[in-house]
């Protein structure tokens, strides 16, 4: 099992649960920035998934043009629905955003002052 793997699934549940919006917007101060940093983490979060699965499943590609030669690989099956069963990247960049993991900075942020 991959190192993000392991971070991701450790203690997030498959189930989506209601958030209390004044302590999303608590953290930023404005709901919709909230809202914002979480679907950028939730994109990096699915590439991130993405960019692993597709190398552990290149590892089972044959490059043949045969149809004869297409079989079912159990263990291709198992890792492809072991990534199905993992968390939607979303309430993982939820959680992560509510329990500080998450760096984030305004554009008007002065950095070299």
């Amino acid at each position: 099992m991959s190192k993000l793997r392991r971070q991701l699934s450790s203690n997030t549940s498959n189930v989506a649960e209601a958030k209390n919006l004044a302590d999303i917007k608590g953290k930023t101060g404005n709901l919709y920035e909230s809202i914002a940093v979480i679907a950028k983490r939730a994109n990096q979060i699915n590439i991130a998934l993405k960019e692993e699965l597709h190398n552990k499943l290149e590892e089972f590609a044959t490059h043949t043009d045969s149809l004869e030669e297409i079989h079912e690989n159990k263990e291709q099956i198992e890792i492809s629905r072991a990534y199905e069963r993992m968390p939607n990247p979303a309430l993982l960049a939820t959680q992560e955003f509510m329990e500080e993991k998450v760096y984030y900075r305004k554009n008007e942020d002065k950095l070299f002052s």
